[in-house]
């Protein structure tokens, strides 16, 4: 079951997170106790995010023969503590010769992306000792 591992050890928060050969660092900020070496958790549920919607459009336009040069997509999440609700905003660019149709377009297809999908679904998480 190995897809995603993460490993602390004694240094406060430093955490190395494996997937395949690849190898990133998350921490948390020097205010909070971490040393800033990496992602925050936050900040890769947010990357998840971004990274994904990009794709998605990247992908979508290549199959169209679209002339995007470039996406850039901003993402940041708040929490009500009142409610518990959770809300993504997204602020994407879209850099290219594009028409006002083909950039809607890539807006919707953005809103496809998986990570999105599972975001906006009934999500179940089963934890166990081994």
């Amino acid at each position: 079951m190995n897809k995603i591992k993460a490993t602390i050890g004694a240094q406060k928060y430093k955490t190395e997170i494996q997937a395949k050969n690849h190898i990133i660092t998350a921490d948390e900020p020097v205010e909070v106790g971490g040393q800033d070496l990496g992602f925050t958790p936050t900040e890769l549920l947010e990357s998840s995010l971004a990274a994904c919607t990009a794709m998605t459009i990247r992908m979508y336009a290549d199959r169209k023969a679209w002339d995007l040069q470039e996406a850039q997509v901003n993402v940041s999440f708040k929490r009500n503590i009142k409610t518990h609700l959770v809300t993504f905003k997204k602020q994407i660019e879209l850099i290219g010769n594009l028409t006002s149709e083909q950039r809607e377009k890539l807006l919707e297809i953005g809103k496809k992306c998986p990570i999105e999908k599972i975001i906006k679904g009934e999500v179940a998480v089963a934890s166990k000792l081994i």
